[in-house]
């Protein structure tokens, strides 16, 4: 085994990424890699024959323990819950594949899925690792992890948004939505949003939201102008990659309000998914340029 301290350090972006896709949260993910590093600094180097794999299965099965924890305070949670938003790069919202495997969107589908069903889908379908490796990282037998495997495939598929939208039609789509949504142009929203568009906005009982899922564009459009009418303050937009795809940060009167995702079929927007929980900013927070603060 090579020195400790460099194989951690040399798979830690995918031990993050995997924690946080199972997990949907970046701060229990910072937590479960610090875990995993504490119980990989004492493996003995002879038990190790593939670093990846033996820091993947430490990290999966942290995680699964961590999810059923957090699944517990979800069923407490004041109105919708969102996965904690992560800025990204530009240019993973070009890599179609990587950008859709963190997005709003299909993190909420995740979430529909048992723990274990969780873990399988994403070290297989995403991180494409193989079924003998998954088995000793759930604790199952490698028969047992293919039928999950197909299962939960099949279960995201029927899900999952069918479009494959590229990062250069969300952001025009995008930019003409921030237009209309600075200048409280109400017919300008209602061309953008699908008619089935739904809104999930978390406020987490901290801050102002709706506490149920708001359908069809005449509804959403509403929300968002009337959300904006009841305060003279002044409501900006600043536009972010989040989530591996293009999205908007929200000041009002120059204070960072919330991180605002999309999804777009067809050329409009049928899904919006606005973060205010203060808990779930502090890390977009912090990495946020001062330019958008």
């Amino acid at each position: 085994m090579s020195d400790p301290t460099e194989a951690f350090v040399a798979h830690r972006n995918l031990l993050f990424t995997v924690a946080y896709e199972m997990l949907g949260s970046a701060a229990d993910a910072e937590d479960v890699l610090q875990e995993t590093w504490l119980r990989w600094a004492e493996v003995d180097p002879a038990e190790v024959r593939d670093e990846r794999a033996y820091l993947v299965r430490i990290t999966t099965r942290l995680s699964l323990n961590r999810l059923r924890t957090l699944q517990r305070r979800k069923e407490a949670y004041v109105g919708p819950w969102l996965p904690e938003p992560l800025l990204t790069t530009p240019d993973v919202a070009e890599d179609v594949e990587l950008a859709e495997s963190v997005s709003m969107a299909l993190m909420l589908v995740l979430e529909t899925l048992a723990p274990t069903e969780r873990a399988v889908f994403v070290l297989r379908e995403v991180f494409e690792v193989g079924y003998d490796e998954i088995a000793e990282a759930v604790g199952k037998s490698p028969a047992a992890v293919r039928q999950i495997a197909h299962r939960a495939r099949r279960h995201v598929d029927a899900r999952r948004p069918r479009e494959v939208v590229s990062a250069r039609e969300t952001r025009a789509v995008l930019e003409s939505f921030q237009r209309a949504l600075e200048g409280q142009d109400l017919q300008g929203l209602l061309d953008l949003l699908a008619p089935d568009v739904v809104l999930l906005s978390d406020g987490g009982g901290v801050k102002q939201a709706a506490l149920r899922p708001v359908t069809g564009a005449d509804k959403v459009t509403r929300f968002i102008i009337g959300g904006i009418g009841r305060t003279a303050l002044q409501v900006t937009t600043a536009p972010v990659t989040v989530n591996g795809n293009p999205g908007l940060a929200l000041h009002v009167d120059d204070v960072f309000d919330g991180i605002m995702a999309v999804r777009v079929e067809g050329g409009r927007i049928s899904g919006l998914y606005f973060v205010r929980n203060p808990e779930k900013l502090t890390r977009v927070a912090a990495q946020t340029p001062l330019t958008l603060r």
